[in-house]
């Protein structure tokens, strides 16, 4: 059993794998109780599992433990707190973005990313980052009116 050191949410984490190729979302939800990413398809299409890795979405279940070593991993948790939300959630929480709640880790992660690397971004591409994220809930509508208010703008 070999051990990895992440950076996980700000601090080191010794994550302990037999297999260098598990998925870092394995390890997130089951040895470090990290539940806000969600195992949803496991082949990286759905996006429930995604994170921030050194500030870009990634999709957990495609990332191995050994190669999260030596990257900044921030999941849904580390975002922000109950009392000091990131913005993404806080929006989230106003709009009520959320129905049964399993792409809400993958919205709020792609749309966090999106709002570090473009402050203001059109409707469109709002749309085109969180086109790779999967909802059957039909909460598209309040999702992008979350991600609006999030950049500090209103959905046209």
């Amino acid at each position: 059993m070999a051990v990895y050191q992440c950076s996980i949410n700000g601090q080191i984490r010794p994550i302990e794998a037999a297999d260098p190729d598990q998925p870092l979302l394995y390890a997130l939800r089951n040895d470090l109780s990290l539940t806000g990413a969600k195992f949803g398809c496991g082949l990286g299409q759905c996006g429930s599992c995604s994170v921030l890795v050194d500030g870009e979405a990634v999709r957990s279940c495609q990332l191995s433990v050994s190669q999260a070593v030596g990257k900044t991993i921030t999941t849904l948790e580390g975002l922000g707190t109950i009392d000091n939300p990131h913005p993404v959630q806080a929006a989230f929480i106003t709009e009520q973005a959320a129905q049964c709640g399993y792409c809400a880790n993958g919205m709020v992660i792609n749309a966090a990313a999106l709002l570090a690397r473009n402050h203001k971004p059109s409707l469109d591409e709002v749309k085109q980052a969180l086109a790779n994220n999967l909802c059957r809930c039909g909460t598209h509508d309040r999702i992008l009116r979350a991600v609006m208010r999030a950049s500090g703008q209103v959905m046209p």
